[in-house]
């Protein structure tokens, strides 16, 4: 166990640390929150990085997907050049307070809101190869799943980064 957690540590660091110049906005959702690990390493790391901020859906407006301030979070969103999404997949998409958020922060404003930008998905799934890959019963790899999110940048003007997907993990 121990070995993982320097791993997830690593990688983690490594995720985040990486062009840490970019100032980088990471919006974090669990559905479920106290038995994540995961998810809650990696938010760990990000909130070690300089020019990093992170906003916990859950920790900010609990579990109420009509919560979500739209005009703050559209507010804050404009002070970054790359904003991360940090999820596991929840039903082979977004989690419920991750869809509220899109919602109401990008919702109702149109197209090229976050021209220039970079959008970058970080998303965990208890499933591994026999769920996902060509192979897989769902016959897609993990990281086509979020295509909606890559529709959604796209629309934003953003930059749509590669996706950086964990597969396999459980408690």
């Amino acid at each position: 166990m121990k070995n993982i957690v320097l791993l997830l540590l690593l990688c983690s660091s490594i995720l985040f640390a990486v062009e840490a110049r970019v100032k980088t906005l990471v919006i974090v959702s669990h559905p479920y929150p106290e038995s994540s690990f995961f998810i809650k390493a990696l938010e760990s790391a990000a909130r070690s990085v300089k020019n990093v901020e992170v906003r916990n859906l859950e920790s900010l407006y609990g579990f109420d997907t009509r919560a979500i301030d739209g005009t703050k979070e559209r507010q804050i969103t404009c002070e970054f050049q790359r904003i991360v999404f940090l999820f596991p997949t929840h039903w082979f998409n977004i989690t419920p307070m991750m869809k509220a958020y899109l919602n109401e922060t990008w919702g109702s404003v149109g197209p090229d809101l976050w021209k220039g930008k970079e959008m970058l998905v970080v998303s965990t799934a208890g499933g591994g190869a026999s769920t996902y890959g060509k192979n897989g019963r769902v016959g897609i790899e993990l990281k086509d799943i979020f295509v909606s999110m890559k529709a959604s940048a796209d629309h934003a003007g953003m930059t749509y980064l590669e996706p950086l997907v964990f597969q396999g993990i459980s408690r």
